[in-house]
């Protein structure tokens, strides 16, 4: 009840802003349409389990009604805190790391190669096709090859749980996928994305090892060494992280608010192909593999999840957040709805009693 509720909040809000202000002053409606949704998960547990979707939603509210707030204060442009902010959420992964999530190259070998090899081909490839269906403008079209070339979202542990998948396994891919990201990545853009923009290989590389791997470093060196005295620290870490996610969001938006009003449904529509696909092949790898029930939704996950805040910062280093970033604007709150989505959708259905391929 409080679901469909919900709902109908939400469109009276925004009917109400539209009709009575027109789409472009219509924001502080659909900010209280969302705010009042997420106040009614504190009493309704599945709206609960998606307030970080709804928080996400208004993140992209904010930075296309209000830009003007989040792209320079003074001289200061808000986007020089893209890079440090995805350093804060990769050091707040790497304090929760440890050798045993190394293990499960051990336990399942074979699922941890398929999913990264799966990663790493169905998500560019099918990212080079659309850009060319489509037939995008070069930079954004490198802004969709960069989002198929980036390793796996970090919200694919907590969707994993969800949805009753391997989350040792998902830890696993996601970690390696991250750590393999400075050759991977940079290789990928350079192949597939070179004739649309210039891509450095070297100087790319050396930007997401500086964004990534020294944060995890430095992360898991103290998970190690000061366990004991980071429990406070690891308590509050996913909270800030959280937070970065939404400020980046908020300043990717505004950067390209312009963009995204011109050609935003068409890259709208790219976004929800290009990861649905990456769900439906990543599933159906493993599948082919006679993998289980379980891994194939941990593959299926982790091949349609990106880090799209890295793409961000690489769009960043490269100095073209305006156009190279905006497909990761649309594709950060695009695969938590739909990766949410999925999840529950799986949740409430009993994984099969194939037995797991290691």
């Amino acid at each position: 009840m409080l679901i469909a509720s919900s709902g109908l909040l939400l469109l009276a809000f925004f009917y109400q802003g539209f009709w009575a202000s027109g789409f472009l002053n219509a924001g502080i409606y659909l900010l209280g349409s969302l705010g009042s949704i997420v106040a009614l998960g504190f009493f309704e547990s599945r709206i609960k389990q998606h307030v970080f979707t709804l928080c996400l939603l208004g993140a992209v509210v904010l930075g296309m009604f209000y830009p003007h707030y989040f792209v320079k204060v003074g001289n200061f442009k808000f986007s020089a805190l893209i890079v440090p902010l995805i350093q804060l959420i990769m050091f707040t992964m790497g304090t929760e790391m440890s050798v045993k999530d190394f293990e499960g190259v051990l336990k399942m070998p074979k699922a941890v190669i398929i999913g990264l090899i799966s990663h790493f081909t169905i998500m560019p490839l099918v990212a080079v096709s659309l850009a060319t269906i489509f037939g995008f403008p070069s930079e954004i079209a490198a802004g969709i090859i960069l989002i198929g070339s980036v390793p796996s979202g970090v919200t694919s542990n907590v969707l994993a749980f969800l949805a009753k998948a391997d989350v040792p396994l998902s830890i696993t891919i996601g970690t390696i996928s991250t750590l393999m990201a400075p050759i991977m990545t940079p290789l990928l853009m350079k192949l597939l994305a070179g004739k649309y923009v210039e891509v450095d290989f070297l100087k790319m590389m050396l930007h997401v090892g500086e964004m990534i791997i020294l944060p995890i470093i430095l992360g898991l060196l103290l998970n190690i060494f000061l366990k004991s005295k980071l429990q406070i620290l690891k308590k509050i870490m996913p909270i800030i992280s959280m937070v970065g996610v939404f400020m980046m969001l908020v300043v990717i938006v505004s950067s390209g608010r312009n963009a995204l009003l011109q050609i935003g449904p068409l890259l709208f529509l790219t976004s929800m192909i290009h990861h649905s696909i990456g769900y439906l092949l990543g599933y159906w790898s493993g599948r082919f593999a006679g993998l289980s029930e379980q891994t194939c939704r941990t593959i299926s996950l982790e091949v349609g999840l990106q880090n799209g805040g890295l793409a961000s910062g690489i769009a960043l280093q490269m100095g073209k957040i305006a156009t190279v970033g905006l497909a990761s604007a649309i594709s950060v709150p695009w695969m938590t709805i739909s990766g949410s989505l999925l999840a529950n959708w799986w949740r409430n259905r009993p994984t099969d009693s194939i037995t797991k391929t290691s």
